[in-house]
């Protein structure tokens, strides 16, 4: 008896396989639950873990812990979902005529026609409300932080059109949480959440850049700007800067926060070193021009994001 190999009906070129989208949910809801890359969830975690390490770093400053905290850990995570799905939707709606010439994106929901612009409308709007309400519950400072947030949701879609550098919109827009973070704990901004805000913008470039590097070709037959295409055979060079600068800067957010001679210090700051050497494991291994390889790596990054998540919670806990 032979099996068939036929991918689910619409699953969109770079899901991962029998993902939970595709054999799971609701036959009705499934176009948009891809359009909102629930079938991709590395998306979401790239934006949650920033989240947590603001919420952390806050609570190492004041060396107060509290239990509104796991709230605040647990919503953004949901909203972290809810934004990154309301942005990948926006995302779409803008780029459905480039997405249709590329061919790891012609399968998603737009350009494949499994939903319409309108529909598209209404379901980020849908995302982007419940997100809100739940932002509500952050704080005035940290509901005003949020909003902030827009401009650069908005903005990135339309990026790669105008500059080499749209992973650098991206890093300023998934990154907001280490500041909304902060915020909702702390109740006002203070510097060293601007340096591990800064550290994260750093690592965007550095993971998004090897993303990127999937469709150079294609953004190059269509006009689409990247920092991939921008550095070409040099990325190396510029992934291990990008790399130095997400580690040494979460290390100086550290160092402004917890004295050196201190044991909490150097607990804490094994969390940016594991994170370096992940980071340095994933260049050993990088081929610009393997595409597996390519999207292997970048899924792997929630793991390399969870190296401070671990150490910032234990010093939090001390």
């Amino acid at each position: 008896m032979s099996h068939s190999t036929k991918s689910p009906e619409g699953q969109v070129a770079d899901a991962v396989k029998d993902n939970w989208v595709d054999s799971l949910a609701p036959i009705f809801a499934r176009p948009y639950l891809r359009l909102s890359r629930a079938d991709r969830p590395i998306g979401t975690w790239l934006l949650y873990i920033p989240c947590i390490w603001g919420i952390l770093l806050a609570a190492i400053y004041d060396e107060n812990l509290q239990i509104r905290d796991a709230w605040l850990i647990l919503a953004s995570g949901v909203g972290a979902w809810l934004m990154r799905g309301a942005g990948c939707t926006w995302n779409d709606i803008t780029d459905r005529d480039y997405d249709s010439k590329v061919a790891r994106t012609r399968s998603r929901p737009i350009p494949s026609g499994q939903v319409t612009v309108p529909q598209a409308i209404v379901w980020m709007g849908f995302q982007a409300i419940i997100a809100f309400a739940i932002l509500l519950s952050f704080g005035q400072q940290a509901v005003i932080m949020g909003i902030t947030s827009l401009v650069f949701i908005g903005v990135y879609p339309f990026a790669k059109r105008f500059t080499w550098w749209p992973q650098v919109f991206l890093g300023l827009a998934f990154n907001w949480g280490a500041l909304l973070g902060w915020v909702a704990h702390n109740g006002s901004l203070k510097w060293p959440a601007v340096v591990l805000y800064l550290s994260g913008v750093a690592w965007t470039l550095f993971y998004d850049t090897i993303y990127a590097y999937q469709d150079t070709n294609d953004d190059a037959l269509i006009g689409v700007k990247s920092t991939a295409r921008l550095f070409g055979e040099y990325g190396f060079r510029w992934l291990s800067l990008f790399l130095g600068l997400s580690v040494v800067l979460m290390a100086v957010a550290i160092a402004m926060i917890l004295p050196i001679s201190s044991s909490s210090f150097w607990i804490a700051i094994i969390g940016p070193a594991l994170f370096g050497c992940h980071m340095a494991w994933q260049l050993s291994i990088l081929d610009t021009n393997d595409s597996e390889i390519l999207l292997r790596l970048f899924r792997a990054m929630r793991n390399v994001g969870f190296w401070p998540v671990i150490f910032f919670m234990i010093v939090a806990l001390l």
